[in-house]
């Protein structure tokens, strides 16, 4: 009977926890999206911690008497059609398909909360304004879009190096073509939250207080609106490195000598029986991440959701 009590009073004298530590737990007990974040990280040391073995240079070089090797010691994911490796032109290839992932909902991230937020708080002509030109981006087919600017702009733009990489013009393209048609889903989101987080009462204490609208904007009501931005945002990565990937098959992506998982896969395409490897490890590699992403993505949905229970 001591030990059960010294046990409850243990529990009723422990501190609260905070809304980030009741995330966690929740997300802890996603199992699902735990795996998905393992091998989302492993996949990262992968692609990024892969370039302190294998230089950029070894990646491009051909060697065509290497060409089409099988999976051996020496190539452990083989060779392509002009004798590049195939593990090391995965390892590069992986740090752009998620660089166009990330950069490209920075930018829809970005561009969503900044019209959602205004929608939302001030409404009015405002809200209708917004909206009205939001629904005219949904119109406009992203896939579309993107093979025809790729097709415009293709071999247009300057190669770029940055750290010590060189990454081709097309790479930018991608990044702004598909942030700029990929945020209006969010900002109908972001616009519903403001609209319901601001007839509370710490934001209508905040204006009798006199805080200026962009404090409570930003300061007030976004934090409280984070959940589904971090969902959406989650998933919106995924659904970057497959439209890279999509429009990588059809010869209008990333272009060589920069390697991507997507544009590997359109170099299998004349040898999909014969030399099965050229596309089984950037395909598998991308359906890992995607996978991986929703996996994180349903978790992060569970754990922010202020109504699950423990």
């Amino acid at each position: 009977m001591t030990s059960l009590t010294t046990e409850v009073t243990d529990v009723l004298e422990a501190p609260p926890l905070t809304l980030g530590q009741m995330a966690w737990l929740r997300f802890r007990r996603h199992k699902a999206a735990m795996v998905g974040a393992v091998i989302l990280i492993l996949l990262f040391m992968y692609s990024f911690g892969g370039a302190l073995f294998y230089s950029e240079a070894y990646a491009n070089q051909t060697n065509t008497a290497l060409r089409l090797q099988a999976p051996s010691s020496e190539h452990p994911f083989g060779t392509d059609s002009v004798g590049r490796d195939i593990l090391a032109r995965t390892i590069y290839g992986g740090q752009i398909s998620l660089l166009i992932g990330l950069l490209s909902v920075l930018l829809q991230v970005t561009i969503g909360i900044v019209v959602g937020a205004v929608a939302g708080y001030y409404q009015g002509w405002t809200d209708s304004l917004l909206m009205r030109f939001t629904e005219a981006v949904i119109t406009v087919p992203s896939l579309f879009l993107l093979l025809v600017m790729a097709k415009f702009f293709g071999g247009k733009l300057p190669d770029l190096t940055l750290a010590g990489r060189t990454f081709s013009g097309s790479v930018v393209i991608i990044i702004v073509i598909i942030g700029l048609t990929s945020w209006p889903g969010l900002a109908r989101i972001v616009r519903a939250e403001f609209l319901s987080i601001k007839e509370n009462e710490f934001v209508l204490a905040a204006r009798a207080t006199g805080t200026p609208n962009i404090q409570i904007i930003f300061r007030h009501i976004l934090p409280n609106a984070i959940a589904p931005i971090v969902v959406s945002a989650t998933l919106g990565v995924a659904g970057a490195i497959l439209a890279e990937a999509y429009i990588s098959f059809l010869g209008l992506g990333v272009q060589p000598p920069t390697a991507t998982w997507g544009n590997m896969i359109t170099g299998s395409a004349n040898h999909i029986e014969a030399a099965p490897w050229l596309w089984l490890f950037p395909g598998t590699l991308i359906l890992l991440t995607v996978l991986s992403i929703n996996f994180v993505g349903d978790g992060l949905r569970d754990a922010l959701d202020p109504r699950s229970r423990m």
